[in-house]
């Protein structure tokens, strides 16, 4: 009890007497502009709007002595001369292991209609600073994904960051159910930044389910939702997943997309005024990717707790160099490649074992289990590059040995990297399987 009143009292003596107000003064595309005290203008501090309705927003800038607020709510009734109270502190979260089953927004409310949150004690910061890279631990052990593709071909390890390249319907979100539910990770979070709407209640009771839903907290910020909301979700999703790493907990956090949230980025950061770049996008989005993904890994030296952490990037056109996922596969310690002529043909999931790579293999490897892979990888690269002259009857069996062996090994692979949505399947048994199929 004494821990807790004195955490209570420092909450307290934590808060600021003061209160702050400013006027609107004006409305840019979707910011709105605001003056007030100097002292209580800060980038990042919240404000609330109050008027017929009351608009939340962030300020994200500055236009002379005048604050560029990003609303997080509708801006249809604000007027001009609306008051406006500076909160001058950057958006907080408390989180629990009550909140596991349960669905949130970008605030940490629950939008599930399952009742209240409880909270936890220790608050925490939103937007918070990744680790020292000196303070941190090294990364853990593999880990047990189910999926027999990634354990043998790109193996994660405990605090690692991958990310995972496709295109539209190519089957990312499957894919994230099937970590989500075969996973050995003690929590799931789920960020969705971006997601239709109509998508998300199927995605939590059908794709995800009961199994994987009793593990996860799931962060929703749906596409029709302001960019100041999608821009936060996967923060608060980094935040309830840091604070589960603190408790000593492994943590496995799935971010569906980053590209989203890179647009979200963008739509403010030329409402502000930045220079639009490549395709549009602005520098501020190139410096928001870092201080996502670096949060997640593991934790400080000496702590047992890890985030490990996949980040999905929706590839513009099947372009894979596309400048989002050319930033953070610069910043990742891997990539997955999803390929939609692989879906195509009727195998999920679609991954290219080729194209996709693991910076902690073959660490995480016996040299059995790499022997192996190698031989599976040579044969698949060697079938690629002969796969048409394969096709059309060009090739005569018999002229090389090592084509030969790709051509027969060939059915048995391609069925051992095919996997349905429902099944599971562990380190051992995925090299078992390799082993049988090239025999």
């Amino acid at each position: 009890m004494p821990t807790l009143l004195s955490r209570i009292t420092a909450d307290i003596d934590a808060l600021d007497p003061r209160r702050f107000e400013g006027r609107v003064t004006g409305l840019s595309g979707f910011l709105v502009e605001a003056t007030g005290p100097q002292e209580a203008l800060a980038l990042g501090a919240r404000a609330t709007i109050h008027g017929s309705q009351v608009t939340r927003g962030e300020i994200v800038g500055f236009r002379g002595d005048r604050a560029l607020l990003a609303p997080y709510d509708s801006i249809e009734a604000i007027r001009p001369g609306a008051r406006v109270t500076l909160e001058g502190s950057a958006p907080m979260v408390r989180p629990s292991r009550a909140w596991l089953g349960r669905v949130i927004d970008c605030f940490g409310q629950p939008v599930d209609g399952a009742g209240p949150l409880p909270q936890g004690l220790k608050p925490r910061l939103v937007r918070a600073a990744p680790p020292s890279a000196h303070d941190r631990a090294r990364v853990g052990d593999r880990l047990d994904v189910g999926v027999r593709a990634l354990n043998m071909f790109a193996a994660l390890c405990r605090g690692q960051r991958m990310g995972v390249f496709a295109g539209s319907g190519v089957g990312k979100s499957v894919l994230m159910s099937m970590l989500a539910r075969g996973a050995k990770a003690d929590v799931i979070v789920i960020g969705l930044v971006g997601e239709r709407g109509r998508e998300v209640k199927e995605f939590i009771e059908d794709t995800l389910g009961e199994e994987g839903r009793a593990r996860s907290v799931v962060v929703v910020a749906t596409s029709d939702e302001a960019a100041a909301r999608r821009r936060l979700a996967p923060h608060m999703a980094c935040a309830v997943a840091e604070h589960f790493r603190d408790e000593g907990l492994d943590v496995l956090l799935l971010v569906d997309s980053v590209t989203r949230l890179a647009m979200a980025q963008r739509e403010i950061g030329l409402s502000v005024g930045e220079p639009p770049t490549t395709k549009g996008y602005t520098p501020s989005v190139f410096a928001e990717l870092p201080k996502l993904l670096e949060r997640a890994g593991p934790g400080h030296e000496g702590e047992s707790g890890s985030i490990t952490a996949l980040f999905t990037v929706l590839v513009d056109g099947d372009d894979h160099n596309e400048p989002i996922a050319d930033a953070v596969r610069g910043i990742l310690d891997g990539h997955i490649v999803m390929e939609r002529s692989i879906a195509e043909r009727g195998r999920y999931p679609a991954i290219n074992v080729l194209k996709s790579i693991s910076r902690l293999m073959p660490m995480c490897h016996t040299d059995e289990e790499n022997a192996l892979l190698a031989r599976a990888r040579a044969s698949l690269s060697l079938y690629e590059e002969m796969e048409e002259l394969i096709r059309i009857g060009a090739y005569k069996p018999g002229a090389d040995a090592d084509v030969d062996e790709a051509v027969r090994v060939r059915p048995a692979l391609e069925r051992l990297l095919s996997q349905g949505r429902h099944e599971q399947t562990s380190f051992d048994e995925s090299f078992a399987m390799l082993a049988e199929a090239l025999q």
